[in-house]
């Protein structure tokens, strides 16, 4: 008895699997990829809509299975906030060297079995969320972000209405209210930014975790995209040269080509100087981290300001000349 139990529960388990591959399946074919009958495979879908997963089936010469749409999550799966939040990162998986294969096939299983209410929450994200390319990590702790926002941000770029927020940067004076039509949200660096025109029509770039949002508007905008939908590369840009805690400007001594050459074009504003000569303004969240990605230039560059990574170069500068000094032997 208690092997036929598991044998039938490790089949279930395989059918329910079955179902999540593709959109449908007829009986034939799932009794024979399990090897039983269809009568069985009849019962083994009755055993999984008592369990709460939503397998729909229609007959006649076309009758086929199918994992259905369900008003609840089926049980011991994941709650609302888990599912959405596997969902964004399987997304976001996808765009991960090595992983876009296995990620697909989970978020399409997942994807399947959500409730309407939170399909169109994932897809909000995924139809508004754009992913900068990843670099070297930082030594700043990672902001808080409420998914919660997340997922109202992308709601309201989905329906074109208005968003209304105060901003407030850390360290300056209090935040201020502002309204914009949002357009894309941009995951880069372990931050995220909003893209959105201001009310004077401008296009801005601003921190989520830096944003208090208010009560809905409802009010609609008329959609005027950036040109090319190219907004990835206008946060770049503009963080680069905006939107760090530190900022510098690093006469590099190489062309401006080969500095391109060296860094993502939008990571960092590089402007020439001569053949032989070129400015990079660049920026990071700490002066360790600007420290290091002029570093991995592999060029040699003057840097005259700010002062405080000025002081920070010579120390670590320091650090590395005693760290091959000889060692004093003892006597």
């Amino acid at each position: 008895m208690i092997f036929r139990v598991r044998e039938t529960s490790s089949r279930l388990l395989s059918l329910l699997s079955l179902l999540q591959t593709r959109p449908a399946w007829t009986g034939a074919e799932l009794a024979s990829r399990l090897n039983v009958s269809t009568r069985t495979i009849r019962n083994d879908v009755d055993r999984l809509r008592e369990l709460g997963y939503p397998v729909d089936a229609v007959r006649g010469p076309a009758g086929h299975y199918q994992l259905g749409v369900g008003a609840k999550l089926p049980p011991l799966l994941l709650d609302d906030e888990e599912a959405v939040a596997v969902a964004v990162g399987l997304r976001t998986g996808a765009g991960v060297s090595g992983m876009e294969e296995s990620s697909g096939r989970a978020l399409a299983k997942l994807e399947q079995v959500l409730p309407h209410r939170l399909r169109r929450q994932v897809n909000a994200i995924h139809t508004t969320l754009s992913k900068g390319p990843d670099n070297t990590g930082s030594n700043v702790q990672d902001p808080e972000v409420d998914p919660a926002v997340v997922t109202t941000i992308a709601a309201a770029i989905r329906d074109e209405h208005y968003l209304r927020f105060e901003y407030a940067v850390p360290g300056t004076d209090p935040g201020f209210p502002i309204l914009v039509e949002p357009y894309r949200l941009v995951s880069w660096q372990r931050y995220w930014y909003l893209v959105a025109r201001d009310e004077s029509g401008q296009w801005r770039t601003y921190r989520v975790d830096w944003m208090d949002l208010r009560m809905a508007t409802g009010r609609r905008y008329r959609p005027r995209p950036m040109p090319d939908e190219d907004y990835t590369d206008f946060v770049l840009r503009d963080v680069a040269t905006t939107g760090w805690k530190v900022h510098a400007r690093i006469t590099v001594f190489a062309s401006a080509e080969q500095v391109l050459a060296r860094i993502h074009a939008a990571v960092g504003v590089v402007e020439s100087i001569d053949e032989n000569t070129c400015v990079l303004v660049t920026g990071a969240e700490s002066l360790e981290v600007v420290a290091v990605y002029i570093g991995m230039l592999g060029i040699d560059f003057h840097v005259t300001a700010p002062a405080a990574l000025v002081d920070h170069l010579r120390t670590i500068g320091e650090r590395y000349l005693r760290a091959v000094e000889p060692v004093p032997r003892p006597s």
